[in-house]
């Protein structure tokens, strides 16, 4: 099974990917979608996931972002054909143990946009810190550590993105949210935005086909 929104997700970020760069990945669509729409168990998805991407190197960009993509789309399509309890079964920890250096914190992300989808809300940086990452709870100091270049960096919401781009520029390179900041700040500014403020987002990236994929896997999952 695939969720919808996570088809519209994945198709946006490969036609972004292909504006930016000499290859056309769309071209991939029918088979990223069969891979999503697969019966197969998760880890078997994994692997199909990682076959297309190993015999298409030009993509490689988006392995681990389609990965949360694949997650996602499990926990919202897949898990309804398991047993109610699966999540928390043996199995599934073992999956989890397995899969743990896989994926990017946009996994985290997806999982706030399905809340506020659930609970009608617009999604904000702010709610999305503190009530959700749980960032300023003494438990949750991974969280904070890992965010820690966009909680000190909230302030850019009022500011034009080329002054996003020039602080994710200046991110250490060991910074867990290196690749992710500049498309991450710039939908929470604007998260419905129009084709010319997606432009302007491209025109100040130093990496478009990466950066406008993630902001159209972002836009397109709501």
């Amino acid at each position: 099974m695939i969720d919808p929104k996570i088809e519209n997700a994945f198709i946006a970020a490969l036609e972004a990917f292909s504006k930016y760069n000499s290859f056309d990945a769309t071209e991939l669509t029918d088979e990223f979608a069969d891979v999503f729409a697969s019966d197969e168990d998760f880890l078997s998805k994994v692997d199909l996931l990682d076959e297309v991407f190993d015999e298409n190197p030009q993509i490689e960009g988006l392995r681990e972002v389609f990965f949360d993509l694949l997650m996602i789309n499990f926990f919202s399509a897949d898990v309804k054909k398991l047993e109610e309890d699966y999540l928390d079964t043996p199995e599934w920890e073992s999956i989890e143990e397995e899969t743990l250096d896989r994926g990017t914190e946009l996994l985290n992300l997806l999982l706030y946009l399905n809340e506020c989808e659930d609970e009608d809300i617009e999604p904000e940086l702010e709610d999305y810190l503190k009530e959700f990452l749980l960032v300023d709870e003494d438990e949750f100091q991974d969280e904070y550590r890992i965010y820690e270049p966009i909680i000190a960096n909230q302030i850019l919401m009022e500011s034009p993105v080329a002054e996003i781009a020039k602080v994710a520029k200046g991110l250490p390179a060991d910074s867990e949210l290196k690749e992710l900041f500049y498309p991450v700040m710039c939908f929470f500014q604007n998260i419905d935005p129009s084709d010319d403020e997606i432009k302007e987002v491209a025109a100040n990236s130093d990496n478009q086909e990466f950066d406008i994929a993630v902001l159209q896997i972002l836009v397109n999952f709501q």
